[in-house]
Formats: C-alpha cells, sequence, structure tokens
C-alpha cells in the first residue's frame, strides 16, 4: 500500500519539475525570474470531484486577481486527486475558462494547463512534444495576461512552442528520463 503523498512533498516535486525541465530546458523563458524570486503560489487541492476542483479554482482566481503581482506573479493550482484521466482534465479546461469568465477575469487572467499525460491533438501518447506539457501531477496555470502581454513584448512568445519540440526532440525519451534520476 502506497500512503499518500503530503503536500510538502507534492509542491517538491513540482518545483523539481520546474527547476529541471521549465526552467532547465527552457520550456518557459520567463519562469526563471519568477520561481528564483519565490512568486509562486503552489496551492495542492484536496479535491476528489470536479466539483470541488471548481470551488478551489474559484478560490484561487478571486485570491490571485487581489495578490500583489510582487508577491504573486502566477499560481499552480495542483490537483493529484482528480482528473488523473487527461481526457476528464481536457473536457475540464472549458469549465476553468468558464470560471474565468463567469468572474469577469477575462482578459486579466488565463489558465495554462499541464498533466502528467498531456497529449497534444494528432500526437500519439509516446510523442516527445507532449513532454513540454507534462507535469508531475495534473495543475492548472494561473497567469496575469498583463504578464504574458510583458513577455510577449519583450521576446517572440509565438516561436516558444516550436523551439520547445525541437528542444524535446533533441532530448528524446531517454533524455527525459536521466533528468529524473537524479532525485534532488
Amino acid at each position: 500500500m502506497t500512503l499518500p503523498l503530503s503536500d510538502a512533498a507534492i509542491i517538491a516535486q513540482t518545483r523539481s519539475w520546474i527547476k529541471k525541465a521549465v526552467i532547465g530546458l527552457n520550456l518557459c523563458p520567463f519562469a526563471k525570474a519568477v520561481y528564483v524570486n519565490d512568486r509562486i503560489r503552489y496551492c495542492v487541492s484536496k479535491a476528489h470531484s470536479e466539483d470541488v476542483l471548481l470551488t478551489d479554482l474559484t478560490r484561487e482566481l478571486l485570491a490571485f486577481q487581489t495578490a500583489d503581482p510582487s508577491a504573486c506573479e502566477t499560481v499552480l493550482l495542483i490537483h493529484p486527486h482528480t482528473l488523473t484521466n487527461f481526457l476528464d482534465y481536457n473536457d475540464f479546461l472549458d469549465v476553468a475558462d468558464s470560471a474565468v469568465e463567469s468572474l469577469g477575469f477575462t482578459g486579466v487572467i488565463q489558465i495554462a494547463s499541464f498533466h502528467p499525460h498531456y497529449q497534444f491533438a494528432g500526437c500519439n501518447p509516446d510523442d516527445i512534444e507532449n513532454y513540454t506539457n507534462r507535469s508531475p501531477y495534473p495543475m492548472l496555470h494561473l497567469l496575469r495576461e498583463s504578464s504574458v502581454e510583458h513577455a510577449a513584448a519583450a521576446q517572440d512568445v509565438d516561436a516558444i512552442p516550436e523551439r520547445n519540440i525541437e528542444t524535446l526532440r533533441r532530448l528524446g525519451p531517454d533524455g527525459w528520463q536521466r533528468l529524473w534520476s537524479n532525485n534532488e
């Protein structure tokens, strides 16, 4: 029997993923400053149903909208107990976007998606490009639109997905596995 992980362990694994993959492979060129300046809020949801997760998401959206960006630039709502099936998770993204809209946060907050079994349309499950959005646990990444706009002004954000795919193709599945062989 496997004991459930503590919130601290889940956050530690998420931080390791950010450090090794997101920053280490430069999958998001804007992540390093937010990470090293400790402006990421990590929230581990206890939800075991979509309804409870939606309640948690609503709470986080409301808190994030009023949070000082110098203290909280982004939020990772990690939900290890619900939407573990990627197709269910993918369907929930419409519900999440509707929550943003119903709160009046369209154009203010957007949600990026990460999941351990992330699969882009037209890709096979084992295609390496899926790993650009594969995280240790299902999570919803809340971003300020103003931060995204600022980042877009600094560099060509439209080129990032293709660059990430090329990075992962060069790395390959074996290289991806080697990233995780050192459990720091």
